[in-house]
């Protein structure tokens, strides 16, 4: 079992968190205080702290052209768990960056992958390996 992971991102409005965590996204909440949530985003420690947001600001990449925003978190969700997720913020008409597709079709690498901004503006990236094998494949 791989460990988990703690990440803190800032945003500018908590009770928009935690519609967009914990009502859109389905992660739990945990602690809490008038600064700040904890969310368990897919088994790991994921917190929203009241600050100054960053991701409206950042540099894109191009990758597999597409433009990659350079600042995003996220994580890697089986083949069924990332299509339900994909068709249910389908539904909710959210505005991706990179609406949900298929990246390296055909090479090494080859992912599902969706991005879009929370209330706050960060980044997000959800993705999916067919095969996990080739997450870390060169």
């Amino acid at each position: 079992m791989l460990p988990p992971f703690h990440l803190a991102i800032p945003v500018d409005d908590l009770a928009a968190a935690r519609a967009f965590y914990g009502g859109l996204l389905g992660c739990a909440e945990g602690r809490s205080a008038d600064t700040w949530i904890d969310f368990n985003f897919y088994g790991h420690q994921f917190v929203t702290h009241l600050g100054t947001v960053i991701g409206n600001t950042v540099d894109k990449n191009a990758v597999d052209h597409d433009a990659v925003p350079s600042f995003h978190f996220g994580v890697i969700l089986p083949p069924e768990a990332w299509q339900a997720l994909a068709d249910k913020l389908l539904s909710a008409k959210v505005d991706f960056i990179i609406p949900p597709k298929t990246r390296f079709k055909g090479k090494v690498g080859e992912q599902s992958t969706m991005f879009f901004k929370d209330p706050a503006g960060n980044a997000i990236e959800i993705k999916s390996f067919a095969d996990m094998d080739q997450i870390f494949a060169k």
